[in-house]
């Protein structure tokens, strides 16, 4: 629990053609030999990921890719790969060779970080070798809309002035709303429902757990720790009403029915709907779930891998359940991950995990694909609580999701 989550930290991706000194700059950056150096053009090849500490902008994932001028059948698969992290980049660093000019590449990507909103710095790396002068910088920057530093990879000049403006540029959203933090006040008592996981490792909590527990604490609030089984007696041996009780999507039932009604009552996943993502949109999902029917195409996606259960929650409960409201046979599909398809269109709904291991950025990526190709997406505690005939009840903390449900 001390080790920031991969999920929350701010990403930084660093792109460029071939021998534009991408690896070597991350291994500057980083002050580490991370990343593999040749002059072979293409040794990257699939995307790199380090997670560091840069201060002061605190905990980051730097991500190293491959060449955006990669050739051959292998090279644009490479390509496609790069381009896919934008997805999950908070902040862009174009790294170019001052000796070879801007191209329809940096021009092409330039255009789609602008496209997406995303912070760019650029670098004109190799000043060991060309100098480079504060009017090139300038150039660079008004042809492809980023402010560029010099740099050397190889001798570190420049890095301090890179990490500066690197630490100017990320935008780290101090008002981005906390998992539970704006639902209780410092010192009440929050009961977390948490049956252990036969997926997650022995001796520790899943992750959402995790991060539930540690935003209940920073908010000078009481976090206490049950099993489903033991609920209604922690609720009474209690000396007050606690403000929340948030229960794991697979005990929804029995929590919600230990739990009086006058004690607020929601769920991790609930809870990660709105802090990954858009509750909102996963509300509307839920609703046009409920019209499935035989025949149609459902794709059921994971943001991570893990060993399968005999009775897994994405392979075999959520299907059963979906057949049971469709009343009949419906066609899945899955993926996990990293991977999510280019063409979902051909799908009737999405159901998505809780997005725990995927960042904010990511998760909203594939929200925003399916409501622009109108294909409507929920994830699975929404489902799950659906089911079970307690999604309204979940859903009391969010007046505004609640009132989006009825209408």
């Amino acid at each position: 629990m001390n080790t920031t989550p991969v999920s929350n930290r701010i990403h930084i991706s660093i792109f460029g053609r071939r021998n534009a000194g991408k690896s070597t700059l991350i291994n500057a950056l980083t002050n580490q030999n991370i990343a593999v150096v040749s002059d072979i053009p293409g040794t990257t090849t699939d995307p790199v990921y380090k997670t560091m500490e840069l201060l002061p902008l605190g905990p980051v994932v730097i991500i190293d890719t491959a060449g955006i001028d990669d050739e051959g059948e292998l090279g644009s698969l490479r390509i496609q790969k790069t381009y896919e992290v934008l997805r999950k980049t908070d902040l862009a660093i174009l790294v170019m060779d001052p000796g070879e000019g801007i191209t329809e590449f940096e021009r092409d990507l330039s255009q789609k970080i602008k496209e997406k909103g995303i912070p760019s710095v650029g670098v004109l790396n190799k000043s060991d070798i060309r100098e480079i002068a504060p009017g090139e910088l300038s150039t660079y920057g008004e042809r492809l809309g980023m402010t560029f530093v010099k740099a050397s990879s190889q001798t570190k000049e420049g890095i301090d002035d890179l990490k500066k403006l690197i630490t100017q540029t990320a935008k780290h959203d101090e008002t981005q709303i906390s998992i539970v933090g704006d639902l209780i006040n410092p010192g009440e008592i929050v009961v977390l429902v948490t049956p252990i996981d036969k997926a997650a490792p022995k001796g520790r909590l899943i992750l959402p757990q995790q991060q539930t527990i540690r935003d209940i604490i920073e908010n000078d609030a009481i976090a206490v720790v049950t099993k489903e089984h033991e609920l209604k007696e922690t609720l009474a041996s209690l000396g007050k009403k606690p403000s929340l009780v948030i229960t794991d999507s697979q005990v929804f039932l029995k929590a919600s029915a230990d739990t009086p009604e006058e004690i607020p009552f929601t769920s991790f996943s609930i809870l990660f709907a709105r802090y990954k993502g858009e509750l909102f949109e996963l509300v509307k999902g839920i609703k046009r779930i409920e019209s499935l029917k035989p025949g149609d195409r459902v794709l059921i996606v994971e943001g991570c891998t893990h060993h399968r259960q005999s009775d897994d929650i994405g392979k075999v409960k959520i299907p059963r359940w979906i057949r049971q409201m469709a009343g009949g046979e419906i066609e899945f599909e899955w993926a996990a991950g990293t991977y999510f398809p280019e063409e979902i269109e051909k799908f009737n709904a999405i159901v998505h995990c809780g997005a725990c291991m995927l960042n904010k950025q990511e998760m909203l990526y594939r929200i925003n694909s399916a409501k622009v190709r109108n294909v409507p997406i929920t994830n699975y505690g929404m489902l799950i609580a659906h089911v079970q005939g307690v999604l309204r009840r979940a859903l009391k903390p969010f007046p505004a999701a609640l009132m989006l449900l009825e209408e």
